[in-house]
C-alpha cells in the first residue's frame, strides 16, 4: 500500500468516526459545557411564544432558566427535547423554567413539530435568528443556563442527556 493510498484510508476512517460521533453523541469525547465568557453581559431578549404572547428575559429575573436553541430539522435537537421536558418537570417545584427557542422556522412548521411529538415545553420563536446570534449560538442544540440573579452561567453546546450526572450537577449549580 503506497503512502497516498494509506492517507486516503486514514481520512476515510477519521470521517467515519466523526460521523459516528455526530450520529451517536455518547461516542463524542468533548465536554459540552462552556462557561459564559463575561461577568455580567446578558443579551436582552423579547420573543413571541406560539400563543402570540411576548416573553421577556428581563421579566424572568428571580427564576432559574434554561434557554434551549433548537430547530425541527436538527436530529440532535429532536433527540434532546424529551430529556429537557423531563428535567423541567423534575425541577418545576424549584422554579426552573425550560424555554425551547426555535431557530428561524415558520410558526406553521413549529406547530406541526410540536403536535407530532406531543411535547409540552413552552416554545418561543427566534424568527430572524437574532437571539441565537446575541448569545453566540452557532451549533444546535445549544442551551444557555441563567441563574436566579439573571446571570448567564454557562452554555451547553450539542445534545445533552439532562438526567446524566454531569448535567444534574450543572442544574443544581444554577438552582
Amino acid at each position: 500500500m503506497n503512502a497516498a493510498h494509506h492517507l486516503i484510508k486514514r481520512r476515510q476512517c477519521l470521517a467515519a468516526l466523526a460521523c459516528a460521533a455526530w450520529a451517536c453523541p455518547a461516542l463524542a469525547t468533548d465536554v459540552k459545557r462552556q462557561i459564559w465568557p463575561g461577568p455580567v453581559f446578558k443579551p436582552s431578549l423579547q420573543l413571541s411564544g406560539l400563543d402570540g404572547a411576548v416573553w421577556s428575559l428581563a421579566a424572568q429575573r428571580g427564576k432559574p432558566l434554561l434557554l434551549n436553541f433548537w430547530a425541527s430539522w436538527c436530529e440532535p435537537c429532536r433527540a434532546e427535547m424529551p430529556s429537557l421536558e423531563r428535567l423541567a418537570s423534575r425541577h418545576e417545584a424549584q422554579g426552573l423554567q425550560v424555554m425551547a427557542i426555535n431557530y428561524r422556522e415558520t410558526e406553521a412548521v413549529v406547530h406541526r413539530f410540536m403536535d407530532a411529538t406531543a411535547l409540552k415545553l413552552p416554545v418561543l420563536r427566534d424568527g430572524e435568528g437574532l437571539a441565537a446570534k446575541a448569545f453566540g449560538v452557532r451549533t444546535f442544540p445549544s442551551t444557555v443556563a441563567i441563574n436566579r440573579k439573571g446571570r448567564v452561567l454557562f452554555i451547553v453546546v450539542g445534545e445533552c442527556d439532562w438526567s446524566s450526572p454531569p448535567a444534574s450537577r450543572w442544574v443544581a449549580e444554577m438552582l
